[in-house]
């Protein structure tokens, strides 16, 4: 292992603070790991890491080391990645982490479509709702679908998703259309979360945009069980239109509260704060915005 090598090896484990995980992510032996670090250090002539059977911390000079071994591999990734342009061919390996229905009914599709164009392209994706971390869990790119970022968000937004009230026409007329959104607290609603019971959804109301208490029996982090119940007159639900537009068009499921706009939400390409955007992964944004136009 040479010495580029060593210090891509040292920038994993301060990021993930443990040997094993390291080993295991890279498929290495974690003997091999800390010989590699132990080696490094030794070269270097001070200690890198301060370890205990329970944690490891980097030393001052490690933390000092890390700094500028992120700013050299990047500017090696970054010079890899210019002549890599010239050829004008995109090549290597991607990890992907996708929403699960988004991902499924949108992006399934086009990411094939981009396998077949670029072949030296790998895709590796993992469909799951969750936040993934981008850094820790070594993630080239990640889609999001999200109204609210934080703060650090590395991100490109590359399309919209425009979100309705909807509820099924026996629901409606069992128990009545709702005229305005305060009216949703004598309903039952179906809600989007990962926990808990309390719900507000939001609403442009005169030009200002108002949020509103809702009462929901049933929850799921799934916006495709949450459209199904609704279209079984289970309830109201607020879902992105990827989601409802075959029920909508079939008429199992109806619009509601037209005149009370829902907030649209971004689709995101979010990426890792501490690297160089690899030429694939541009190529990959790219693409995606633009099928997704």
């Amino acid at each position: 292992m040479d010495r580029l090598d060593a210090m891509q090896l040292f920038v994993r484990v301060a990021e993930l603070g443990s040997f094993a995980a390291v080993a295991q992510q890279m498929g290495l032996a974690r003997s091999v790991v800390t010989r590699q670090i132990a080696g490094l250090e030794s070269h270097l002539g001070v200690k890198l890491m301060a370890r205990s059977t329970r944690r490891l911390a980097l030393t001052s000079a490690g933390t000092a080391y890390l700094e500028k071994c992120r700013v050299i591999l990047n500017l090696v990734e970054a010079a890899e990645t210019d002549v890599a342009e010239e050829r004008l061919t995109p090549r290597g390996n991607i990890r992907l982490s996708l929403p699960l229905s988004f991902g499924i009914k949108r992006l399934a599709p086009l990411l094939l479509d981009f396998s077949r164009r670029y072949p030296e392209v790998s895709l590796d994706m993992d469909y799951s709702d969750r936040r993934v971390k981008l850094i820790e869990e070594g993630i080239d790119l990640s889609i999001r679908i999200t109204s609210r970022l934080e703060g650090g968000d590395v991100v490109r937004r590359i399309g919209s998703g425009q979100m309705h009230i909807v509820a099924a026409p026996d629901y409606l007329a069992r128990h009545g259309r709702p005229r305005h959104p305060a009216e949703l607290m004598h309903h039952e609603c179906l809600g989007y979360t990962a926990g808990g019971t309390t719900q507000q959804w939001q609403f442009m109301v005169d030009g200002q945009l108002a949020v509103f208490p809702v009462r929901s029996r049933i929850h799921a982090n799934n916006g495709d069980v949450l459209a199904e119940a609704a279209a079984q007159g289970l309830g109201i639900t607020l879902q992105p239109d990827f989601i409802i537009e075959e029920a909508l068009a079939a008429g199992r499921l109806e619009a509601i509260l037209g005149d009370y706009p829902v907030p649209d939400l971004g689709i995101y390409a979010m990426l890792p704060s501490n690297r160089h955007v690899p030429h694939r992964v541009r190529v990959l944004m790219d693409f995606l915005a633009a099928g997704l136009a």
